[in-house]
């Protein structure tokens, strides 16, 4: 009997140590503490990147360096979809893939859209931990912003208007100086020439001849 007991804990014994003991990765956990310590209070919205539609609209309107990145699926996009110039259209299975990571610009402000936010949210997330720091959230998606502008405008987004080009105005000409009337000196006019005489008026030898006596 006892020998039978002790078969059967040494059993147990080994199961026990065949099973490896569940452990997670340490650094991956203390890179997400870091990244998420900030977010807080009122302050967790702003830490963790979230952006308004009414601040995304803004900063459409005031032509700011931004990108737009679609992460909806192709049925989604095809229904409707980000026309804002420049718009990166990329699925959220396919977003990290190095060629399509490549293509997210690193000088310019990154946001993020899906449907309701919440793929936008966990995108938004991993493309920061990963170093994307340029990289914001649309809070809500594109039901939030369809709420703030309407549908229609929410489906086109907003168009930066051409920044107006002032009116050229003529070249102002020198003034030219008072032409000075010859043979004076300074503002003083010349003495008129003395009249020269007609073709027609006798000349003084005609006029003073003397008629010959007979």
């Amino acid at each position: 009997m006892l020998t039978h007991l002790l078969k059967i804990i040494t059993l147990i014994i080994a199961a026990t140590i065949a099973i490896p003991a569940w452990s997670y990765d340490v650094a991956l956990a203390q890179s997400y503490e870091k990244l998420f310590a900030p977010v807080k209070g009122a302050q967790a919205g702003k830490a963790m990147h979230l952006m308004k539609p009414d601040a995304f609209v803004n900063k459409v309107k005031e032509k700011k360096p931004l990108v737009v990145l679609d992460i909806r699926t192709p049925a989604e996009t095809g229904v409707y979809g980000a026309t804002l110039r420049g718009t990166l259209v990329i699925p959220l299975n396919e977003l990290f893939s190095e060629a399509n990571l490549s293509s997210i610009p690193t000088d310019k402000t990154v946001v993020v859209l899906c449907k309701s936010g919440t793929r936008a949210a966990a995108a938004g997330t991993a493309l920061r931990h990963i170093g994307f720091d340029n990289v914001y959230v649309l809070k809500g998606g594109f039901k939030a912003l369809a709420g703030y502008m309407g549908p229609k405008e929410a489906n086109t987004l907003p168009t930066p208007q051409p920044t107006p080009q002032p009116t050229p105005q003529p070249t102002p000409q020198p003034k030219s100086a008072l032409p000075v009337p010859p043979q004076s000196s300074g503002w003083y006019p010349a003495p008129a020439p003395f009249p020269t005489r007609p073709t027609w008026w006798p000349s003084t030898a005609d006029t003073h001849q003397s008629t010959p006596r007979q």
